[in-house]
């Protein structure tokens, strides 16, 4: 009887342990490796260098990493999965073709891994990223201008790819690479561990004002999120940003949502693109009064406004919010501002499928 009485105190203790461990999880952590589950580890990348968050594995015989990161970011983590264990570094996963994400490739890869991504980030990266395949310089050749741990590295795209489903299991740790559909870019990978309810976003999913809307589509972002909630993770890994639950998913979701519903109404209301990039600040206002996706709102907002005009069938703003977002976006991954060809920039990025 003693033991039954037991039980039913200590169950609610444990789960509610569990919980406040996911959603104190949300406070920011930047530089800290984080051991969320045995031989799970997240890391929260310095976004003043331009870093991105980070992740890594241990399965029984080898170790898996969760982005590439730049070359310093990557150099960092990996001194930190050396204090940590000495077992090798055989893959390295890309949630998708960014710089921040995957231009650390070679840093993982003199540690011996193999770099892996979904199968559209190669087309990505070869469109985008580089000029070596017969395009004009890419983002890899500017950023190397203006960025020393990218001028003294060298560009290594994924070799292992996968359309929809890759699995890493040796019953000990079990990771999923999914695919669910277009959202930051049109080949963004999840890193799923089923056992643990863990889930790695990559910029799918961040937490915090960090949406760059450029290289993606708003409109199918909803439904690949919609995908990841299926999951129902405990705690998700966002590529910006602190660490959440899944609450996390749904919270993105309402903003890209939100941000349709009052750029729809606010088209409705104007005669002209001015009119509706003059309706902004009350937007925003709205946005941010909402709880949920306060966070979200910040000064990218006006060129995320102009990006869902232009998806919802309207023309650029006068004030083209849109280039001006691309050149911070720049500027924050060190590469040089006003140099880019109109090739690259966020408006000729309209809606295409692969």
């Amino acid at each position: 009887m003693m033991k039954r009485w037991l039980w039913l105190i200590l169950i609610p203790v444990l789960a509610g342990g569990l919980y406040l461990r996911a959603r104190s999880a949300a406070e920011s952590k930047v530089g800290v490796a984080q051991e969320i589950a045995p031989g799970v580890f997240f890391h929260e990348g310095d976004i003043t260098k331009g870093y991105s968050n980070e992740g890594w594995v241990e399965f029984k015989r080898f170790v898996l990493v969760v982005d590439g990161n730049f070359p310093g970011g990557a150099k960092e983590v990996l001194a930190k999965i050396r204090k940590q264990t000495d077992k090798p570094i055989r893959f390295a996963f890309d949630t998708h073709h960014h710089g921040d994400h995957m231009y650390g490739n070679q840093v993982w890869a003199d540690a011996g891994a193999v770099p892996i991504a979904q199968e559209n980030v190669i087309a990505e990266a070869k469109k985008y990223e580089t000029g070596y395949f017969g395009g004009k310089p890419g983002r890899w050749e500017e950023a190397a201008k203006t960025r020393e741990d990218v001028r003294n590295s060298k560009l290594k795209l994924p070799t292992i790819l996968f359309p929809k489903k890759l699995v890493f299991d040796d019953c000990t740790q079990r990771v999923e690479l999914l695919y669910f559909g277009v959202s930051h870019t049109h080949g963004d990978g999840w890193a799923w561990l089923p056992k643990q309810g863990i889930l790695f976003s990559g910029d799918a999913c961040v937490n915090g004002p960090f949406n760059y809307v450029g290289d993606g589509d708003t409109r199918p972002w909803t439904a690949t999120l919609a995908g990841a909630q299926k999951l129902k993770p405990k705690i998700v890994c966002p590529g910006h940003g602190p660490l959440s639950d899944g609450s996390l998913l749904a919270a993105q979701k309402a903003y890209f949502q939100a941000l349709h519903r009052v750029v729809k109404r606010a088209a409705k209301q104007a005669k002209s693109p001015a009119e509706v990039e003059k309706q902004i600040p009350a937007m925003e206002k709205e946005l941010q009064s909402q709880e949920q996706i306060a966070r979200y709102v910040g000064k990218f907002f006006p060129a995320q406004v102009e990006k869902v005009y232009v998806e919802q069938g309207g023309q650029p703003f006068p004030d083209a919010q849109l280039a001006t977002a691309q050149r911070e976006h720049d500027r924050e991954h060190g590469l040089p501002p006003l140099t880019r060809d109109p090739h690259h920039s966020l408006l000729a990025r309209r809606p295409h499928s692969h």
